[in-house]
């Protein structure tokens, strides 16, 4: 099981009717963007909190999550921030002079790095909240209620199970490979690393025949019972 559907059935609001969920996770997505950074400092932090006490984690181990998308956004506020310019009619505070180039910080470019940093923690906090309340068998059934075509349903739930194949294969490869010291040196490393990824896809497509055969046996008529 995933860490993400771990946390999913331990949380509170695990018998929560999943609609209200999805309405409360739209509701907050429209404040974190339309509201004033104030309102989403505020919002952030309760989200953060009620999160932490719903699936009973602590704030630090909250705030560990954050550090990938963190870093994505950090990157994107730096372009937002400094503006490159040929000699700009408004000098820059703080420029590097690049020859005929001008690298600085702009300060409309600080004013909607300020509102963009907040905005997308607020709304990286709600979908935390909504993904990591609701299990994956919840989000079906709200997809159902959405009228989403039972192709399409069927399409994800395969693939999610998939994924967990896909994990059990590679796990088991990578045990044997160990046990024999295969990632001892750096050389081994990349050697291991390319059989795994070879054996991996047989694997995979093995198992896949595997449930193809089982759906047969048991009659299958191409659509599955959700």
């Amino acid at each position: 099981m995933l860490i993400i559907d771990k946390l999913a059935y331990q949380s509170r609001w695990l018998h929560v009717e999943p609609r209200r969920k999805a309405l409360l996770y739209v509701l907050l997505m429209v404040l974190a963007f339309s509201c004033p950074p104030l309102v989403q400092m505020g919002l952030l932090a309760g989200m953060v909190l009620l999160t932490c006490y719903l699936l009973n984690v602590t704030v630090l181990r909250y705030l560990r999550w954050l550090l990938v998308p963190l870093f994505f956004l950090a990157f994107g506020l730096l372009g937002i921030v400094f503006s490159v310019a040929w000699s700009p009619a408004v000098p820059l505070p703080h420029a590097l002079q690049l020859g005929p180039l001008v690298l600085g910080p702009d300060q409309v470019g600080l004013d909607t790095a300020w509102h963009t940093l907040w905005r997308s923690l607020a709304a990286l906090a709600a979908t935390y909240l909504f993904v990591l309340t609701t299990p994956f068998n919840q989000l079906i059934v709200l997809l159902k209620f959405c009228r989403i075509p039972t192709l399409l349903l069927e399409q994800i739930m395969l693939t999610y199970r998939f994924i967990f194949i896909l994990i059990e294969e590679a796990m088991a490869i990578h045990q044997a490979q160990t046990l024999r010291f295969g990632y001892g040196r750096l050389g081994n490393s990349y050697r291991s690393l390319a059989m795994l990824v070879g054996m991996l896809l047989a694997r995979v497509m093995e198992r896949h025949t595997r449930m193809e055969t089982t759906l047969d046996v048991k009659l299958f008529t191409g659509e599955f019972h959700l």
